[in-house]
């Protein structure tokens, strides 16, 4: 990853004193918080697969249940505001170290375009074997929004975000997405993207990412 990895994510480029303007986003730094929480992320991700798979004696469930209900207790005190928390600012970890991202891998960041490796896990089953379509919008829409930052354009939003699907996307499957900017008008910034298994192509995308005015959320 290049230095301009710091964009991705929201994280403040030290070559742009005017980025804190472009837009009402805080201010947020990368994160290091050590190797238990890449270990904490992951056996989130392992129990997430788990409760989407599993068919066990309503006995276990319960007594699991109880004790997941025991550990949201344990952790509710340590709740904080947005940008506190290592969540989405561990950019070493797979989806940053973010539940909600899907745990791909930057493995490209420049102005030329980003690229990305990684596989869909069992809790992104739509069904028959395959990913939810569902599923494949949220890996772009991170993905365009890294675009942007490697480009060197201002913090944008999503205006639109058109998914072509070509072919079904497989589960615990390496796959890559990559895309770049197409073209810049003013604020608006026209984004590619397309998801590969290997030499076929799962799925294209396009989008037009907004650049917010200053305040704007």
């Amino acid at each position: 990853m290049t230095s301009d990895a710091n964009r991705a994510d929201g994280v403040v480029p030290e070559d742009d004193p005017e980025y804190e303007h472009h837009g009402g986003f805080p201010r947020y730094e990368i994160a290091e918080p050590g190797p238990e929480w890449g270990r904490f992320v992951e056996a989130m991700r392992t129990m997430q697969d788990r409760a989407v798979s599993i068919d066990a004696p309503g006995e276990l469930v319960a007594d699991v249940a109880d004790r997941l209900e025991k550990i949201v207790d344990e952790l509710t005190p340590y709740v904080v505001p947005e940008g506190r928390s290592p969540a989405g600012r561990v950019l070493d970890l797979p989806g940053r170290g973010s539940l909600l991202m899907l745990p791909w891998q930057i493995e490209k960041f420049d102005a030329d375009g980003v690229r990305s490796r990684g596989v869909f896990r069992r809790y992104h089953l739509g069904g028959n074997g395959v990913a939810h379509g569902g599923t494949l919008p949220l890996l772009f829409d991170d993905l365009m929004g890294m675009i942007v930052h490697a480009y060197g354009r201002p913090i944008s939003r999503t205006a639109y975000l058109h998914v072509d699907y070509r072919a079904v996307t497989p589960l615990d499957t390496e796959l890559v997405a990559e895309g770049a900017v197409e073209r810049v008008d003013g604020r608006k910034t026209f984004v590619k993207a397309r998801l590969l298994h290997g030499d076929t192509l799962l799925a294209e995308c396009e989008a037009l990412m907004i650049q917010l005015l200053p305040g704007q959320r």
